[in-house]
């Protein structure tokens, strides 16, 4: 394993949250708080509690999900992406590293952005309602988890798109509803039979519903099944991944 190729790669993609600060972490935080500002106040005054959780501590887990999510598929996306654009990326596939090294920067920066990102807001949580965590470690087993899961799935959309739009194109047509229909801000036991079955097929529950389970000890569908979920689509970007380097898909050319 070669480390400090790893190490040029990570630290590189980490320079770059720290010239894009404003972008990277300063416009999550203030698009979260107006979340919570919106949904808290507004809704909150209607809904006092879900499952015997104060609405505004309720969705804390969700708008948590939503935000690292967004950022881990961006930052991974963006960061494999532009070296395409420019055609440095032939530099890093030439150099004598394997491609599970290349992978390892990228996405071990995208994640760890996302991480910062995640621990600032749930701070910034704090300053809004009262959060209870009752369990620490599954809360950061969740949180890494899904940071370098989704970031694997941006690797991948980074790899994939020809183009700028397309890296946007899943991520706001895809993975945001996922979120945002996942019961981000609600439960799902407050939908009517049909719409729970249907909400049921959505994977993104399955992480959102675990991650509240960490704070709350209240979630929509069991935990072993969340966990199991998060295992099963870290195997699927595993194996694309693979197969991308393998094949060299969208690389060669």
């Amino acid at each position: 394993m070669n480390f400090e190729a790893i190490k040029a790669i990570y630290l590189f993609e980490m320079a770059r949250m720290r010239r894009t600060l404003l972008q990277s972490v300063i416009s999550p935080v203030l698009s979260t708080s107006l979340y919570f500002v919106v949904f808290g106040s507004a809704i909150g005054g209607r809904i006092q509690e879900v499952e015997g959780v104060q609405y505004g501590a309720f969705i804390v887990p969700g708008l948590i999900m939503l935000t690292l999510l967004q950022n881990s598929i961006s930052n991974a996306s963006f960061g494999i992406y532009f070296p395409k654009f420019v055609g440095t990326i032939y530099e890093v596939l030439s150099a004598p590293i394997s491609f599970v090294e290349i992978v390892i920067g990228y996405v071990g920066a995208a994640a760890t952005k996302s991480l910062i990102l995640g621990v600032i807001i749930l701070a910034t949580a704090f300053l809004f309602v009262p959060i209870e965590i009752r369990h620490p470690f599954w809360m950061v087993f969740f949180l890494v988890a899904t940071s370098i899961t989704f970031s694997l799935f941006g690797f991948i959309i980074g790899i994939w798109a020809d183009g700028f739009e397309k890296l946007q194109l899943i991520p706001l047509l895809v993975v945001t509803p996922l979120v945002f229909l996942g019961g981000s801000f609600y439960s799902i036991h407050m939908l009517p039979p049909f719409w729970r079955d249907v909400t049921l097929f959505n994977p993104v529950l399955y992480l959102i519903s675990g991650f509240r389970w960490s704070f709350y000890e209240t979630a929509d569908v069991s935990v072993g099944v969340s966990i199991a979920m998060i295992f099963f689509f870290l195997a699927i970007c595993l194996g694309l991944v693979w197969w991308i380097f393998r094949t060299g898909y969208r690389l060669k050319a």
